[in-house]
């Protein structure tokens, strides 16, 4: 049997996001689940539908607060440590870190998923246009800050597009070596990598097989409804639960947050030209078959 090479922690990240030292000191269980994503690829849905699982397709759940984004700046590391520590249910953590800036235990399961870069662009934009000044405040305004402070975007989406391709992820963080950390790793027995267009073609077979490879029987008497509390209708009605704060950093609120779930909005914006400069890239910084992937959602 060839011996497994487990990926190591072999560096910090520090910005007006990023903290990751936090993962020093996270104590794992055996049954903890860590969910990896870029950010705006469906992290939230992907939070919602384990939530469904583990809860037997409760209502009302604060997943939000269940499942805290480990490695943001604030709250301080000791207040997030300190509610998971608390916690007796099965645990389910977030991160936007590539994977060599975290700790990665055997022990837990992790889920990876993404998106076309150009779909996370077009929500990323939504979600940076309608933050509001307790958004800025809370990254900008709070101990802890490594570099520049994040400012108000562009009223322009296309040059918001061409800014954050031609300074990779500005001014969040860089979409391709994150996309690539995981994408290295796919095999690892305790790893899943699913993409947001899968999801969106067969939202049941997705659940299902996230199901099995968390080792998480379904009770099929709820399987209705688990499905429908996993759908972006009924997610977007009761945003509140799923979205940090109930949604008090943007204009509008939770439902704000939990804006289209759609792909390929950029059609109607992008020239050719725009949008095969994206598809170049991503052949450049991922290689054809990460790059069909990210894409399709088929490897």
């Amino acid at each position: 049997m060839d011996t497994i090479t487990w990926p190591q922690k072999t560096r910090e990240l520090h910005s007006n996001h990023f903290e990751s030292t936090v993962w020093n000191d996270f104590q794992f269980r055996d049954d903890d689940i860590i969910i990896g994503t870029y950010a705006k690829s469906g992290t939230t849905w992907i939070q919602q539908i384990i939530s469904q699982l583990i809860f037997n397709g409760q209502v009302g759940l604060p997943v939000a607060e269940m499942s805290p984004w480990l490695d943001l700046r604030v709250p301080p590391a000791h207040v997030k440590l300190e509610g998971l520590e608390a916690q007796t249910h099965r645990r389910f953590v977030k991160t936007h870190l590539p994977i060599d800036a975290l700790v990665y235990s055997p022990k837990a399961k992790y889920i990876y998923i993404a998106r076309d870069g150009r779909d996370v662009l077009w929500s990323l934009y939504n979600h940076h246009s309608t933050a509001n000044e307790k958004w800025y405040g809370a990254l900008n305004d709070t101990p802890g800050l490594v570099g520049p402070p994040i400012g108000k975007p562009n009223d322009s989406i296309l040059e918001y597009y061409h800014q954050w391709l031609d300074q990779d992820g500005f001014p969040w963080w860089s979409f391709w070596e994150n996309i690539k950390s995981w994408w290295d790793q796919r095999h690892l027995p305790n790893m899943m990598l699913l993409n947001f267009a899968s999801l969106k073609k067969d939202l049941a077979g997705e659940i299902r097989g996230i199901a099995n490879f968390l080792d998480i029987s379904i009770d099929e008497a709820q399987w209705n409804n688990i499905l429908e509390h996993c759908s972006f209708d009924y997610m977007k009605e009761n945003a509140t639960a799923s979205v940090p704060l109930g949604g008090i950093f943007w204009e509008g609120g939770a439902k704000t947050f939990i804006h289209k779930g759609e792909n390929g909005r950029w059609r109607d914006v992008l020239s050719e030209e725009d949008a095969q400069k994206y598809e170049q890239l991503a052949e450049e910084k991922l290689g054809t078959a990460c790059a069909h992937w990210l894409k399709t959602g088929e490897i």
